[in-house]
């Protein structure tokens, strides 16, 4: 490793294990904790999740003090099964409803933000497979133990598990290597050191996270590197290992375009730190063919939500959770 990124990688990295919730519960104190998971049509994978959370981090051991579930117009039973897990589900339009509504990932988190309260905020994706609470216990112990650590990412094995059930170790994270991991070494590389800068298991202190804004798209996460870096500087940054991750896998047109979307949000950020001038914006749509040789074009540009703590109204959030029919 290059000096840098090994001056930081071992302090800074740490095992779930390392993070009992026993030993977290002690200290955690009068610290509160809130799990958002943004969730669009995860109506497979997001009650167990919520359940899991429940039975072991909040019945079990009281880590835990809010789940939130942030339904992102999902057109199946998302909403009705994480309520009936024991989420409280909130609408991601209902959420600061006088705002122009937008799409994405990005826009979920953000508006799970708003609609949360923990003192701490750990967001999780709402497809994972084999969840297990260590992914939420190992992202809070640094967070709940060491004063100084303001952000800690997940970093996992991802496998990439094809149609007829072969499994790649190693092979997830396509995106990442292809685009993510190679555009961080070349303009941050203080950020190299990020196993998985694209995992979307993470949790910050909410005095942070208010502080920068959320890209709405699917550079939301490069984008909080980048930003938390320059806000809170590189030891106030770690990373956990939860083990293995199983997610749901995007086709290659729509990773093609996630890309588009992250190298959107880096050139946003090169630009807005004075590291490039550009005499025009770059392009926003991504022309692609399928494999009819048909042409399909898409608009890869990002909007970007501001800080939250820029607004000056607190956030109206109603509870949807017990309008579900959960039947």
């Amino acid at each position: 490793m290059p000096s840098l990124v090994r001056d930081w990688f071992g302090p800074h990295t740490s095992s779930a294990a390392d993070w009992p919730p026993d030993l977290l519960i002690r200290a955690k104190g009068t610290v509160t904790v809130s799990v958002v998971l943004p969730a669009r049509d995860e109506e497979g994978t997001v009650g167990e999740i919520v359940s899991v959370i429940r039975r072991d981090l909040v019945e079990t051991v009281p880590l835990v003090d809010e789940i939130v579930v942030v339904d992102s117009r999902s057109t199946d039973a998302t909403a009705a099964r994480a309520a009936a897990a024991g989420a409280r589900v909130v609408h991601q339009d209902d959420v600061l409803p006088g705002l122009p509504p937008l799409s994405g990932k990005g826009e979920a988190l953000w508006k799970g933000l708003a609609a949360s309260t923990g003192d701490i905020v750990v967001f999780v994706d709402s497809d994972l497979r084999n969840f297990g609470a260590h992914f939420i216990s190992g992202l809070l112990g640094p967070l709940l133990t060491q004063p100084g650590t303001h952000f800690v990412k997940g970093a996992y094995e991802r496998p990439l598990i094809g149609l007829d059930g072969v499994v790649q170790r190693g092979a997830g994270g396509r995106v990442t290597e292809l685009v993510a991991r190679p555009m961080l070494n070349l303009y941050w590389p203080e950020l190299a050191g990020f196993i998985q800068p694209l995992g979307g298991e993470y949790a910050a202190r909410r005095s942070v996270l208010e502080q920068v804004p959320f890209v709405t798209e699917y550079g939301v996460e490069f984008a909080l590197l980048v930003d938390l870096l320059e806000r809170v500087g590189l030891d106030a940054m770690a990373q956990v290992d939860l083990g293995h991750r199983e997610h749901s896998h995007q086709s290659t047109a729509a990773l093609g375009r996630m890309a588009g979307q992250i190298m959107l949000t880096a050139w946003s950020r090169l630009e807005r730190q004075g590291r490039i001038v550009a005499s025009e914006a770059p392009a926003t749509r991504l022309l692609q063919f399928d494999a009819d040789g048909e042409a399909n074009l898409s608009d890869v540009g990002v909007a970007e939500r501001p800080p939250l703590a820029s607004l000056i109204n607190p956030p109206v959030v109603p509870d949807v959770s017990v309008k579900e029919d959960v039947a």
